[in-house]
């Protein structure tokens, strides 16, 4: 779940901001339960459990069904969100300039993959599953989700950097999982990048998800396959190349050509790589963060020598 601090993520805040509550979602973490049994287990009144379970409910924190029961329908309340993400306000203090262009999942310009494999637009599939030759159907412009479990997918993006501006930092973000069967929390996988050939470090995607529905995954996707994965921040600066805030590499701006007028940006999992665990691209319209490959290059303007001409030259000439 993500969230972000606005009105519409009220509902949230307050859901949590009582003991009850979090007492109802620890209990969740154990099994499903039903409105009398959560009653018992917090010496509560059934009707005061339904007010509680009503504001989890609103908040999206919980899912609830009506299910037969010894005497007749019963309420069954289980957990819905595994964690939340905050998204704070973008300071005001941060003036910096920057160029972005976000690159759609589907327009990769070059691959090579080994199944199991496969491609989708928010409407239906591209071709079958596990057919690497459906990864050149007309149509693959147009996917918004895609895996395969070993090899590379890669991208070209402009670089709209002028001649007065110096780069300071480049930010890939893009959500991304493992590719496991079906779907596995516990399925590492080891997925490196690359920039203009020049390999900026590998970072272990820790699973392949599907314990929920994806936020912006289409209703006709099934529900055994991926349905979202972690967003990542793969930063690029003058002191190195982070994920996350994490260093992985000692690549810096100048090693990769920064400068040059398109960059060509690879996804892999490689032969040699520890975990084979595949990879999993998320664009708009799946997963939970409805973004595709966002590239944003901050950069701060060119110092130009002073070009101001004195009174005493004016008077001369």
């Amino acid at each position: 779940m993500q969230l972000d601090i606005s009105e519409k993520s009220l509902p949230v805040y307050e859901a949590l901001a009582s003991e009850v509550r979090i007492n109802i979602l620890n209990l969740l973490a154990e099994r499903p339960m039903n409105i009398r049994e959560l009653a018992e287990a917090l010496s509560l009144s059934s009707a005061i459990m339904t007010m509680h379970v009503k504001k989890l409910e609103k908040a999206e924190l919980i899912s609830t069904q009506m299910l037969p029961g010894r005497g007749g329908v019963q309420k069954v309340c289980s957990l819905a969100a595994s964690k939340i993400e905050i998204t704070m306000p973008q300071s005001r203090q941060d003036t910096r300039q920057f160029h972005q262009t976000e690159v759609s999942v589907g327009h990769f310009t070059d691959f090579e993959i080994e199944p199991t494999c496969g491609l989708a637009t928010v409407e239906r599939i591209i071709g079958e599953f596990d057919e690497p030759r459906y990864f050149l159907d007309p149509e693959r412009v147009n996917a918004k989700v895609l895996w395969f479990s070993k090899g590379f997918m890669e991208y070209k993006a402009p670089n709209f950097l002028l001649a007065s501006e110096k780069p300071e930092e480049l930010e890939i973000s893009m959500e991304l999982s493992s590719e496991a069967p079906f779907t596995n929390a516990n399925w590492p996988s080891d997925i490196t990048f690359f920039l203009n050939d020049v390999c900026l470090g590998s970072w272990t995607s820790p699973g392949d998800f599907g314990d929920n529905r994806g936020k912006y995954t289409p209703a006709w996707w099934p529900d055994v396959v991926n349905q979202y994965g972690l967003l990542k921040r793969l930063r690029v600066t003058g002191k190195g190349t982070f994920m996350d805030g994490i260093q992985i590499s000692n690549v810096t701006l100048d090693q990769v050509s920064i400068e040059q007028k398109q960059w060509k940006f690879r996804i892999a999992v490689l032969d040699d790589a520890k975990h084979i665990g595949g990879a999993t691209l998320f664009g708009t319209g799946f997963g939970n963060y409805n973004q595709d490959i966002l590239f944003r290059l901050y950069y701060t303007a060119a110092e130009h020598p002073d070009k101001t001409v004195s009174a005493e030259h004016i008077g001369q000439s």
